[in-house]
């Protein structure tokens, strides 16, 4: 249901931008007096709208932490899986793609990415696999690649977002 609302709405939710810190913020920057909100809200503003800049806003506000995470390891992460519940919205996966810039692999399976993740660990150290094995266990059930048409209104909204 929330992919059929919020895909009614074009890339950039008409500039309406969520901010998820809904109890303060941790990363990139901690503070617990930030609190979540919208911005740019008008009289055409839709619950569409609303829909969709959520999905936006927690990808803008991982994109902020993907710079620091990046600069941490030294590299640019081109390719970035992605689990757990969100990771079931294939809407949410390509804006994620979108928004990042990055080509992102839906993991196969991605409410369960955590217990195989523990389980790959405990394999390794159990000595049944080397952890260079556990790439290839890894099934993914899509790909999805940026579309370069929309980078310039997301890049223009996390600016945005990073100036609120």
């Amino acid at each position: 249901m929330r992919n059929k609302v919020a895909s009614r709405v074009k890339p950039g939710s008409d500039k309406l931008i969520f901010t998820p810190w809904l109890n303060g913020e941790r990363t990139p920057v901690d503070s617990t007096t930030l609190r979540g909100s919208f911005y740019n809200i008008s009289l055409s503003t839709t619950a569409d709208h609303f829909a969709r800049a959520v999905l936006e806003g927690v990808a803008y506000n991982t994109r902020w932490s993907l710079k620091y995470v990046e600069r941490f390891i030294g590299r640019r992460m081109d390719t970035i899986n992605i689990i757990g519940g969100g990771a079931i919205s294939s809407l949410w996966c390509q804006i994620f793609a979108d928004v990042f810039d990055r080509r992102i692999r839906q993991v196969k399976d991605p409410i369960e990415s955590n217990a195989r993740g523990a389980a790959f660990i405990a394999s390794a150290g159990l000595g049944f696999i080397n952890f260079e094995d556990i790439p290839n266990l890894i099934k993914y059930e899509n790909v999805y690649d940026p579309d370069a048409k929309k980078k310039g209104i997301y890049d223009e909204l996390f600016n945005e977002f990073v100036n609120i």
